[in-house]
């Protein structure tokens, strides 16, 4: 774990653009109607959900209000979706990877996660995956009858290539010859905010390509990698021909509630994605291909001064963690909006719980503390798997004043809680 702290950004976005994450009052976020803001009584500050405190970029609000206006709100069709994440991929990642021809519209990037599987895997087939990791990975695959295999990753929260070939090798011993054998990749990685190095990623392809083992690599929190960083999409690196990545604006442009993602096969997985039953392309609202394709082509200014202001919040939850609760351990992201916290030197019991989707907003250990005693809520880490327990992860994807009296109220639930001991 590093030190608290860090060094602050330009508090205003990028090309003159406002900082959207100071946009919003706590009254206005409060009228909204979304999980995070609905499933806790008004007393509680939301920083759990992966949802930000944001209005809706303009270039996407105008789409929006353009297709209602004009009552466009039949089926989708084209491939104007698919075409400006490729522009975008070019732009942003100097990447041209993005075939429109292997590519397909799915209702989400997990239910494409589920039917991507269901491609190259059967019924009771193993699927690794390195936790913690995003929580629902354990539910869609338990539910989709697949058999989750864990490589967790190392100390420092990166894969660990040494544990992670040890996977594969006993994985494929396990299954032998001919076993089929998926790894649910989450690049940039969900809790923890790492982002994947392309010598990382390189060295995962070779070991995959080694052992038989098809990737899918959910890619969705990929326009927010902030400075000090770069993404490398996986489909980009050698030996990954075979892979599949699955794609979205959701998170980098919060749209989680108008749904449309992309899932784009590499050369060799071109076949594959032709197996893809064509109803899984109607579960996609005709506005959400909308949105998404406003976002990718017309919407990086708006992330730009988004990426500053999280920028900046990352460098302000360092300096209140460091003041407040400078027992807790914090991995300084490096992408996403999401803070993986160790909160084991707080003492509480062993968390017990159930990575079910049902039950992703099980508390226990100190997420049920900060809840119950600060009235903020968190993502408990025992649902991300192994090595999540005694951890929480905190969505800082808000303005500075919740962002800041979240962790203070934090630090002065976590100093009652060690007197009382």
């Amino acid at each position: 774990m590093t030190a608290v702290g860090g060094r602050d950004s330009a508090d205003a976005g990028a090309a003159g653009c406002a900082n959207p994450l100071e946009a919003l009052s706590l009254e206005q976020l409060r009228r909204r109607r979304s999980m995070k803001w609905r499933a806790h009584p008004p007393d509680v500050l939301p920083l759990w959900v992966a949802e930000m405190d944001v209005p809706l970029a303009p270039p996407v609000a105008q789409a929006l209000h353009e297709a209602i206006d004009a009552g466009d709100t039949g089926y989708p069709a084209g491939t104007e979706f698919a075409e400006s994440l490729a522009d975008f991929a070019s732009r942003r990642w100097k990447w041209d990877g993005v075939a429109v021809d292997r590519t397909a519209v799915i209702p989400d990037v997990m239910m494409g996660a589920v039917q991507v599987l269901r491609l190259i895997t059967g019924p009771g087939d193993p699927v690794i995956v390195n936790s913690p990791v995003y929580a629902p990975f354990y539910a869609f695959i338990a539910h989709d009858d697949r058999r989750i295999v864990e490589a967790p990753l190392g100390q420092d929260l990166r894969i660990s290539l040494d544990t992670l070939q040890e996977t594969f090798r006993r994985t494929r011993e396990r299954s032998g010859a001919k076993g089929k054998i998926a790894y649910l990749l989450s690049s940039p990685h969900n809790p923890t905010g790492t982002v994947h190095t392309a010598q990382e990623l390189t060295a995962v392809a070779e070991l995959a390509r080694r052992y038989g083992i098809r990737v899918v690599a959910d890619e969705i929190h990929a326009p927010l990698v902030l400075p000090g960083a770069e993404f490398t999409p996986y489909l980009s690196l050698p030996g990954a021909e075979d892979a599949f990545s699955l794609m979205s604006a959701t998170k980098g442009w919060n749209l989680a509630g108008i749904k449309a993602a992309l899932t784009v096969a590499g050369p060799e997985a071109a076949a594959d994605l032709r197996r893809l039953p064509e109803e899984v392309s109607h579960g996609a609202s005709f506005l959400g291909v909308i949105a998404h394709t406003a976002a990718y082509r017309h919407g990086e200014e708006w992330l730009d001064a988004l990426l500053a202001g999280l920028d900046a919040n990352r460098a302000l939850l360092g300096r209140l963690l460091a003041r407040h609760l400078p027992g807790i351990g914090y991995a300084r992201p490096q992408g996403t909006y999401l803070a993986w916290l160790d909160c084991r030197s707080l003492g509480l019991a062993p968390e017990e719980g159930s990575t079910d989707l049902a039950v992703v907003t099980d508390l226990s250990g100190p997420a049920k503390l900060f809840l119950e005693d600060a009235r903020v809520a968190l993502s408990s880490g025992h649902i991300f798997g192994t090595g999540g327990a005694g951890h929480v992860r905190l969505n800082f994807a808000t303005s500075r004043s919740v962002l800041t009296e979240a962790v203070t109220r934090m630090g002065r639930a976590a100093a009652d809680h060690s007197r009382r001991l």
